[in-house]
């Protein structure tokens, strides 16, 4: 008899300074995707769930997708929310199968509960205490014991931008298979280090990060453990599990294999606490990087504008970067895109080729910070109006439909700039090029992201120009007032040791 898996998604990263709400209808085009309809959708892309219903499919087992959810970051979730979609995969687990293979963030925060993952596993582990879960995380996963506790094989992106979101899944995937098989038997070991480390600094692409993921990876690659991941975690979160964490999925089964895992975790742990100043955000005024840029002459110049980032729950309506840029009279721009309905409505009424003078942005205050939104006055003419739709061609993602809502470009002459009733992270080109505008011909590209454009926007930059805008994914984490954050922690507590951060 076939094998039948349940196979789900649940995907947020919640940013608690956020005051954008997250609702159910935020988990996808009109909510979460379900049943056929998400295998469709998502079978063939580059997401976790993509890869473990690739295993599935190449282990002839039956599979049920009962949810599908993916919302952008932003604020708390929801009671209603993920109750729902919890409901979901518990329901599917409940009429039986095999084994479950769960897509999940690890950085939920909701309206009820600090860890929305780990009560999501224990739910489960509460139906059927003996079934086998695999779980694909999130580089920026906060870990936490209840996580652990509950599940049989866990694995970690290991890149930021995350090219390997398909390639996380098949490994825990196929870890999950051979435990099933009774080839290995796998245990969880992790630990954390008591450091909130910096979305600029922590890409595994680069030092002090990148030495760390290779020794995990080279240890994965060597078997010498079944699966070794690195999580850098997420800072702009007020919760009590913050740090940087190392998750070792060792064979017991194995002479030596616990041992071996355990010092593994350790030396990555204690690599990363010897480094963990250069982890630190290190910036400079946003007036004096756009007079860096505006010496550069051959484009494109990226200008990231870090601190309103739809990825780690920006509003995307800031318009201080643009503000400058306009102030000091950069040409040849091309910036967006910014989240505005209203501004969207009013040139879809007024038509391509008409000319306004709108605001733009600032529709949304940001309590937290004591940020008021401040609404920019533009003159222009309007080149295009899109469904702001398109697939995604970039190594990120590759093959996820991305929907930005309407979508209009507002040409001021020096600046052409793109709006979109929806929030979307600009790691592809798409978000231009779907709308008539290449960015490759552009001296400048203003873009919200902070690793993510790295995937589609490097490979055609002359430059990358690191923007200090203003916005709740702002790097400067004194900005932030954390009430319920763990103590000591690095660098609050500059005195921190890293036997103070046991696991929670």
């Amino acid at each position: 008899m076939a094998r039948k898996f349940v196979i789900a998604s649940m995907l947020h990263e919640t940013n608690t300074f956020s005051p954008l709400p997250t609702p159910i209808g935020s988990f996808g085009p009109g909510g979460p995707l379900r049943g056929e309809q998400a295998i469709a959708e998502l079978a063939d892309t580059n997401y976790a769930i993509g890869g473990f219903i690739g295993l599935a499919r190449e282990a002839g087992a039956e599979f049920a997708v009962p949810l599908a959810a993916s919302a952008n970051p932003s604020g708390l979730v929801t009671r209603d929310a993920y109750e729902e979609m919890s409901a979901a995969i518990l329901d599917a687990v409940r009429k039986g199968c095999d084994a479950v293979m769960l897509d999940l963030h690890g950085a939920m925060v909701c309206e009820h509960l600090d860890d929305g993952e780990g009560e999501l596993l224990a739910r489960i582990r509460a139906i059927a205490p003996g079934m086998p879960i695999a779980v694909a995380l999130d580089f920026h996963a906060q870990m936490t014991n209840r996580m652990v506790d509950n599940a049989t094989v866990i694995t970690g992106y290991r890149t930021y931008p995350h090219v390997d979101m398909r390639l996380t899944g098949e490994r825990a995937g196929r870890t999950l298979l051979r435990a099933m098989a009774g080839e290995v038997k796998p245990r969880i070991l992790w630990g954390r280090r008591p450091i909130l480390s910096s979305t600029l600094s922590h890409t595994p692409s680069r030092n002090p990060m990148k030495d760390v993921m290779d020794r995990a990876i080279a240890a994965e690659a060597a078997a010498e453990v079944l699966n070794a991941s690195v999580f850098g975690g997420f800072p702009q979160a007020d919760i009590p599990h913050l740090g940087l964490s190392a998750v070792i999925v060792v064979d017991v089964a194995k002479e030596g294999g616990e041992a071996a895992g355990r010092a593994l975790r350790d030396a990555l742990l204690d690599q990363a606490w010897e480094r963990r100043e250069d982890f630190m955000y290190r910036g400079e005024p946003l007036a004096d990087s756009i007079a860096r840029a505006r010496q550069m002459t051959e484009g494109p110049v990226i200008l990231v504008d870090h601190g309103d980032n739809t990825a780690s729950g920006g509003t995307q309506d800031v318009m201080s970067v643009l503000e400058e840029v306009v102030r000091q009279q950069l040409d040849d721009v091309v910036a967006g895109p910014f989240c505005d309905p209203q501004a969207v409505a009013r040139m879809i009424d007024a038509g391509i080729g008409a000319n306004v003078n709108i605001e733009v942005g600032g529709r949304v205050d940001m309590p937290a910070l004591n940020l008021k939104g401040r609404p920019m006055q533009l003159q222009g003419k309007v080149r295009a109006i899109t469904d702001g739709e398109f697939v995604v061609t970039g190594p990120m993602a590759t093959g996820a439909r991305i929907r930005m809502g309407r979508t209009a470009v507002l040409d001021t002459g020096r600046v052409q700039v793109v709006v979109s009733e929806g929030r979307a992270e600009p790691f592809d080109l798409g978000v231009f090029t779907h709308c008539g505008i290449d960015p490759r011909q552009k001296r400048y590209v203003l873009i919200k992201s902070r690793q993510h454009f790295r995937a589609g926007f490097e490979p055609i930059a002359r430059q990358i120009v690191e923007c200090q805008g203003l916005g709740v994914t702002a790097s400067d984490i004194a900005l932030f007032d954390y009430k319920r954050r763990p103590k000591p922690l690095y660098p609050f507590e500059k005195d921190a040791k890293p036997t103070d951060s046991a696991p929670l």
